[in-house]
């Protein structure tokens, strides 16, 4: 089907009254103190120039060279108007350039419309994914709203800056400046490429955007040219925040989390219904018409590994999974306002497995999970470690360590901070040389917050329960990011 771009922007500028605040988010923030971890989500008032961190442990290991690049909200709060919802911050681009046993960090603010009109009125008032926004917004397309503040892919001699509803943002790998949207095609302007691309075996990058009950498919040369895209509908008008992908399939996972009216902030356009369970629709790359549905139990999530096919078939992927949406339309709120307590459980790693004969059934890991990510050098293909960050409670909210998965032998490999420490999502790195899955690196961010700054740990995937083996230390503290990409 050919892309609509009047169909994917309808509805893109429609302001609602304010949403009111539940009341269950009101009682959760009740407190006025300060959470312990509200530093996660405290604003960055300017940015970062480059600067040496310091080596507080360990040594570098021999080969580990490259940029870390990490994305995430960077600022909420301004005098006239806030957000009130985490995922709705203004993006900010950080760097981890590993080099010569040291590292240097920097991070800049995407240049964004959102960001330049809210600086101009000194209020947040742009409607996004759980903020409301005012009447004072100017919004004409997708990309008057984006953010560019969920997860960062490098591209040829740039990194583009990514989030859900619009264009990539193109900004400079080296001084993080920002350039300008990228319109793969000129009559596909604003469409919707999400944050999660997949990488083929053959290298080419696949994506998607959605709108209601329907998904456009994107195909890309590693240098981010335009192989192909195409539209083509979905069972139902889920929320989609991921995807995934084998060497020969794209799958869309359709949790019961619902479209159901239009309006403003987006959040507020679904509803959750259990009773549909969720459904997954495997898509054939070659033929994207050829496609198959199975059923599983309902769950909510925002986050897949990436899948594999057996010889026979066979289809797996993993899954962080949720009992339903609870901390997307409640959690998230809380961890913004940085006090109280954040409603929602942690999610569970999952596998899923899709059977020839049209069974599908998942196995538990039995781990508390979010990002799950694999050995780059398997994308698409059969593997057996998923690296996961770990040790969130309910009564605890966000990570404070790290897991390898091993699917095959079901067992977990775990090292967890105190609570002292917020981690986040951590990348494989491969050794140079190698290609076993335990031949890599785990490189990884956390909030030190014992110390008020941002650290830099590196594992070693075989032997993570040993913790880090070198750890650099910033003179400054960043928000909490929520995706990276590594570039040797």
């Amino acid at each position: 089907m050919t892309p609509s771009r009047r169909h994917f922007l309808m509805g893109a500028a429609a302001l609602s009254a304010a949403v009111a605040t539940p009341e269950r988010v009101r009682a959760a923030i009740a407190s006025e103190a300060a959470a312990p971890w509200a530093l996660a989500t405290a604003d960055l008032e300017a940015d970062i120039a480059p600067r040496a961190m310091r080596r507080v442990h360990g040594r570098a290991p021999d080969g580990l060279e490259g940029v870390l690049f990490r994305n995430g909200p960077g600022k909420f709060r301004r005098p006239g108007g806030s957000a009130t919802h985490w995922f709705d911050g203004d993006g900010l681009m950080r760097s981890f350039t590993v080099a010569n046993g040291g590292v240097t960090l920097a991070a800049r603010f995407a240049d964004t419309p959102k960001r330049r009109v809210e600086t101009e009125l000194n209020a947040v008032v742009t409607p996004g994914f759980g903020t409301a926004g005012d009447a004072r917004a100017r919004v004409g397309s997708n990309d008057d709203s984006n953010c560019a503040n969920t997860a960062v892919i490098p591209v040829g001699d740039k990194i583009w800056a990514l989030w859900e509803g619009g264009s990539p943002l193109a900004m400079d790998a080296d001084t993080l400046a920002t350039e300008q949207f990228v319109s793969l095609r000129p009559d596909l302007k604003g469409m919707p490429f999400q944050a999660h691309p997949r990488t083929a075996p053959d290298g080419t990058l696949w994506n998607v955007g959605t709108t209601g009950d329907q998904a456009i498919i994107w195909h890309l040369q590693a240098s981010g040219a335009l192989i192909d895209a195409s539209v083509i509908p979905l069972p139902r008008a889920s929320y989609l925040h991921d995807f995934t992908a084998t060497d020969r399939h794209l799958i869309f996972v359709l949790q019961p989390w619902v479209f159901e009216r239009r309006g403003m902030p987006y959040l507020t356009q679904f509803a959750w219904k259990p009773e549909l369970g969720t459904q997954v629709m495997v898509v054939d790359k070659a033929d994207l018409t050829a496609r198959r549905i199975y059923e599983l139990p309902a769950f909510g999530f925002f986050h897949l590994g990436d899948g594999w096919a057996r010889a026979d078939g066979t289809i797996q992927f993993d899954v962080a999974a949720n009992v339903d949406n609870t901390f997307a339309i409640e959690g998230a709120r809380v961890l913004v306002a940085g006090r109280g307590t954040v409603p929602g459980e942690p999610c569970i790693l999952k596998l899923v497995t899709l059977h020839p004969d049209g069974r599908a059934e998942m196995e538990s890991s039995g781990s508390t999970a979010e990002f799950p990510k694999g050995d780059p050098r398997r994308a698409g293909l059969e593997r057996s470690l998923t690296v996961h960050v770990a040790g969130e409670r309910g009564e605890r909210p966000l990570p404070t360590g790290l897991a390898v998965q091993d699917w095959k032998t079901g067992i977990s490999h775990a090292f967890t901070f105190d609570d002292t420490q917020i981690m986040e999502e951590a990348v494989f790195v491969p050794k140079p040389g190698t290609s076993d899955e335990r031949d890599a690196w785990l490189v990884a961010p956390s909030i030190n917050l014992a110390e008020g700054v941002t650290e830099l740990h590196v594992f070693d995937v075989a032997a993570v329960e040993a913790g880090p083996v070198v750890t650099w230390r910033a003179d400054v503290a960043l928000p909490a990011g929520f995706h990276g990409a590594w570039r040797g």
